[in-house]
């Protein structure tokens, strides 16, 4: 085609009227002064563009009175389109909000659960504490009516005017002082008594409970060994007995051996001799449970052996008598292992038993809660485990617990969750020890004290243990301090020289740091554990780490006291308490 004939039909652009051109520019202009006035740049906000051209499609319909039909029709399904997607948008955001919580009730359980725990320990230290008041506020008003009806008469020493050792002038005349320093040498004196008694026994009465033990152990292996020899003879009696039973009892119309075979089935699979007896008693019902069971199994296999093994967890959950939920099921689903884009099917064994726990009467036994808190944490579902420590029926141990804490330790994110689980586990096990440990960990140091406070069970080696396990600054100045008008549970003096003998010599220095004369007085003449010896031997410590300051503020207080004398490194193998004593 050549280019005059390109030129003969090509159709010129419209003319534009000068009215319409001054109309375009008006709206160009309202456009670009409407979008700096608000703020907007290229990339949005989409709802400020939205308004401003909405206003400007309304202008160009106003104007154009010919289209002014059709275009508002386009104008309103567009509105209606936007206005549809901005629902589905709030729509969206607020289940995606009620996800999140959903989500989150699993651990704010967890944690409403501890919680519980705490509070209901603080009410028992406060009904505790009330009691005590209570029955102090009677004891003196008794001792006032006492006091009001007879002549009180006082005795005194031989030499009344000699200081009390250990004591300074104002507390010997202060009656609260004394009370206190008297129950604290009855205590001493209890605790050394009970020690002497437990720790000196005579060597012959030693010698005689050996040889005692000795023919009372021969004894039991000879017995033990008659016992298994016996117990074989009975069960195979017993196995013949059963399936004679079982053969007459079918007309004879199977074959003896099969119903020798089905025998040693059901107990080779129960592993209780009590179940096939039971099972195998001339009751109709029970043997018509026996039927069930057996069919049970025979499924079980045969789902097994197809690969179904989610068919086959829910069988095993649904078995009579939990006679799937045992160990060797487990180890069967063990044999299995992973399957590649599947669920792993001893995870759903654990899922479906656990589940199905609390329609129950008894819990899932320890060894199987042991195995499938393992199963989930080895496949990263701390959902699951938190689900099935909280909800489920199951049986705690000390076992589960440690798993707990030590996935813990490995995924720090998760720690905190970890560290709650482990603390319900214990506590359900009466492990206060660990349950100590929890807390600490968790940084719960005063819901440690309240416990300590509770369980007064706890020794002073059981306290320097959870220091050592968890060296944390403020559990050791809870513990070397009074708490709730109580003494310090430890002495500040023997904890600093055994941080220093285990190696954690920065914990140790950080504490004697923050340490002033007054402080270091106080704590000295409130310590009713550390001898005079040991603070010497805090003083040589600080002496030695640089601490000379504290070292002579120590021995200063030490000489200040009345009978007290410093003792010379010759002089070491002497007891220095007889020259405050004696």
């Amino acid at each position: 085609m050549s280019v005059q004939e390109i030129n003969k039909h090509a159709v010129l652009p419209p003319i534009i009227s000068r009215s319409d051109k001054e109309f375009l520019d008006s709206i160009q202009r309202y456009i670009i002064t409407e979008t700096e006035r608000v703020g907007c740049n290229e990339e949005g906000p989409a709802d400020e563009y939205y308004i401003i051209y909405r206003n400007v499609f309304d202008k160009v319909i106003e104007y154009v009175t010919a289209y002014k039909s059709i275009l508002t029709s386009i104008k309103k399904e567009y509105d209606t389109f936007i206005e549809t997607m901005k629902k589905s948008q709030r729509t969206a955001f607020h289940l995606h909000g009620k996800l999140k919580v959903l989500a989150a009730q699993p651990t704010a359980l967890v944690y409403l659960r501890r919680r519980t725990l705490q509070l209901e320990a603080k009410m028992k230290v406060v009904e505790n504490n009330s009691s005590n008041i209570q029955l102090q506020i009677d004891k003196m008003k008794q001792l006032r009516v006492e006091y009001d009806t007879k002549k009180v008469t006082y005795t005194f020493s031989k030499d009344p005017s000699k200081p009390i050792p250990g004591m300074t002038l104002q507390e010997s005349i202060n009656l609260d002082a004394l009370t206190k320093y008297l129950k604290r040498l009855e205590d001493k004196y209890a605790e050394i008594k009970q020690v002497m008694s437990k720790k000196y026994v005579p060597a012959q009465r030693k010698a005689d409970l050996e040889e005692e033990m000795i023919g009372i152990l021969k004894q039991r292996d000879v017995a033990e060994n008659l016992n298994k020899d016996l117990q074989f003879r009975h069960q195979r009696l017993q196995i013949i007995s059963y399936a004679l039973t079982s053969w007459v009892e079918s007309d004879m119309s199977r074959s003896f051996q099969d119903c020798v075979k089905r025998i040693q089935k059901i107990q080779d699979l129960y592993g209780d001799q009590n179940v096939v007896e039971e099972l195998c008693e001339d009751d109709p019902g029970k043997a018509k449970e026996a039927e069930i069971m057996l069919y049970y199994v025979e499924r079980f296999n045969e789902l097994i052996s197809l690969g179904e093994y989610e068919k086959a967890a829910c069988v095993a959950a649904k078995s009579p008598r939990r006679v799937l939920q045992s160990i060797e099921t487990v180890n069967k689903f063990k044999a299995v292992g992973k399957i590649r884009g599947k669920p792993f099917p001893l995870l759903l064994f654990f899922e479906a038993i656990f589940s199905t726990s609390n329609a129950h009467k008894h819990p899932v036994d320890a060894e199987l809660t042991l195995e499938g808190i393992k199963c989930g944490l080895s496949e990263k579902r701390l959902d699951l485990v938190i689900n099935w420590v909280t909800q489920e029926k199951l049986t705690f141990s000390e076992e589960a617990g440690d798993v707990i804490c030590d996935y813990g330790e490995q995924n720090t994110y998760n720690k905190a969750k970890c560290l709650a689980l482990a603390q319900i586990i214990y506590s359900d096990c009466s492990l206060h020890k660990k349950v100590l440990l929890c807390l600490c960990k968790q940084g719960q140091i005063h819901a440690a004290m309240e416990y300590i406070q509770q369980f007064k069970n706890l020794t002073s080696s059981d306290l320097m243990q959870l220091i050592k396990l968890c060296p944390e600054t403020e559990l050791i100045q809870c513990l070397t301090k009074e708490w709730n008008g109580k003494p310090p549970l430890l002495s500040f003096g023997l904890v600093i020289l055994h941080l220093f003998s285990v190696d954690t010599k920065n914990l140790a220095i950080k504490l004697l740091q923050g340490i002033n004369k007054d402080a270091i007085e106080h704590l000295m003449m409130s310590d009713p554990f550390c001898s005079l010896e040991k603070w010497q031997e805090v003083a040589s410590t600080c002496l030695q780490n640089g601490f000379d300051r504290l070292s002579n503020e120590i021995m200063s207080i030490l000489r200040s006291q009345a009978g007290v004398t410093e003792i010379s490194e010759e002089d070491s193998t002497d007891n220095l308490m007889q020259h405050v004593f004696w």
